[in-house]
């Protein structure tokens, strides 16, 4: 636990019922903890104490919670933290809304603590450094460099690709091994992590938010139907 006692999450809850008792479960898990109770004092927090994951509601007074995302997600500071948004609103398309403006993962109210603790803790282990499990060596695919080290994906030598954890994550693993298939459950153990619920339609929406971003280059992820996604093995290097 001491490992997470540095790690600091900016709560943001205007039930303060409920920030209660997201502050009791996080903090009894070893957790620094901000608390914001609107999106303007959530985007002030989040400037203020530099946090290393949101914990995000999406309807909010003075800023609703889709637009603090999409304010911090414009921002290069607040690119690699991760988002999770903690919703009542759980319909299919309020999932792909979230996801599709950079949100890492996305939860329905009520949420059970150790279903929440989990996803916490497994965004926080995506951007985390290890170096047991770091892979050094850079993947290339024609004029596109995805670095696992710096977290960075170029093409042609331009600026960085702005992805999420969730999307970077996503993009290296299916990168690295080039030409297999992957079912949309191993690529949520992957990007989400394994032993917690989640919708595979979360995936899609990952992959069609990568798939936009990369441009020209979003046709090497291959749709293989009914089964998962795959990455091209024809024009790796």
């Amino acid at each position: 636990m001491a490992d997470m006692m540095q790690k600091t999450l900016l709560l943001v809850e205007d039930d303060p019922d409920l920030l209660e008792i997201l502050r009791l479960t996080f903090e009894l898990e070893g957790y620094r903890l901000v608390l914001a109770r609107d999106g303007d004092e959530a985007l002030k927090m989040a400037h203020r104490h530099g946090p290393d994951l949101i914990v995000l509601d999406v309807m909010l007074p003075k800023l609703d919670g889709i637009e603090v995302c999409r304010q911090l997600r414009a921002e290069s500071a607040f690119r690699r933290v991760p988002i999770l948004m903690l919703t009542a609103k759980g319909e299919e398309s309020d999932v792909v809304l979230g996801l599709g403006i950079g949100a890492d993962d996305y939860l329905v109210k009520p949420a059970r603590p150790r279903e929440l603790t989990a996803r916490v803790k497994n965004l926080l282990k995506r951007v985390a450094p290890d170096d047991s499990t770091v892979i050094d060596s850079l993947i290339t695919v024609d004029d596109m460099v995805i670095d696992p080290v710096r977290f960075e994906v170029r093409i042609a030598n331009g600026d960085p690709v702005q992805l999420t954890p969730s999307e970077f994550k996503l993009l290296q693993t299916l990168a690295g091994n080039p030409g297999r298939v992957f079912r949309r459950s191993e690529l949520l153990d992957n990007t989400i992590g394994a032993g917690v619920i989640v919708t595979e339609r979360n995936i899609d929406t990952h992959v069609k938010s990568v798939r936009k971003k990369l441009v020209e280059k979003g046709d090497l992820i291959e749709t293989v139907r009914g089964v998962g996604y795959r990455f091209s093995d024809r024009t790796t290097s």
